[in-house]
């Protein structure tokens, strides 16, 4: 893993410095996404890592790693499926808790296209089969490329990210650490946030509109590449 040393700050509130921000972005998009052997072989790489940030972000990334790394691989890949595709409430799509599968999630995934374009990148449709709200893709974005985009796009999200967590925890989830330690990079959920996590959380995403095209109304759609 590179060290991570380019970008700005957008004055957020977090604690951490801009390297150890993006640090804990970058370690998180490959641990919150599916479980290869080559994430396994990274293992002593990101422990090494994690060690060297503070406390607010290196105990629960450690305390995922142990976990993660003391589960049978072909039990990490079945937790993976059973907690991120089978559950509608811990979908790793940040539209999804609002939208679903309707017309107004392709408005709002827009944001995320837009910001890729800002930075110079033209994404799909669906980039390596995920659509661009992906939250390993958003944390890639903003840990390698945009800091500043990517990071508002995170800090626009906390109640979703928030809801996440409490998604995760309430099924006992080790990777309720890793959501725990990327809130921890963003702004403090305030009241306003607690209004909205509750009302997704009463509500659950939308139902899913079959036959619907998403993209239908983006007349910018490029099929280009991340």
């Amino acid at each position: 893993m590179k060290l991570l040393t380019l970008g700005r700050r957008t004055g957020t509130g977090s604690a951490l410095s801009e390297r150890q921000q993006r640090l804990v972005w970058r370690i998180a998009a490959l641990l919150l996404d599916y479980p290869t052997p080559a994430t396994a072989d990274l293992f002593d790489q990101l422990t090494a890592a994690t060690a060297e940030l503070p406390e607010s972000v290196r105990v629960p990334l450690t305390e995922f790693l142990r976990q993660f790394n003391a589960t049978d691989p072909m039990r990490r890949a079945s937790i993976y499926v059973e907690t991120f595709d089978m559950q509608r409430r811990s979908s790793l799509h940040l539209t999804y808790y609002a939208y679903g599968d309707t017309r107004k999630r392709g408005m709002a995934l827009l944001r995320f296209k837009h910001a890729y374009r800002q930075a110079g990148l033209e994404v799909g449709d669906l980039e390596n089969g995920e659509l661009p709200d992906y939250l390993p893709m958003v944390l890639e974005f903003a840990a390698t490329v945009d800091q500043v985009q990517g990071e508002r796009l995170l800090a626009e999200h906390v109640p979703v990210l928030e809801l996440l967590r409490l998604s995760l925890q309430d099924n006992g989830s080790y990777y309720t650490e890793v959501l725990a330690a990327i809130l921890a990079t963003l702004p403090a959920v305030n009241s306003a946030d607690r209004r909205r996590i509750a009302q997704l959380a009463a509500e659950g995403p939308p139902d899913e509109d079959v036959g619907l095209d998403p993209f239908a109304m983006d007349p910018m759609a490029s099929g280009g590449r991340l």
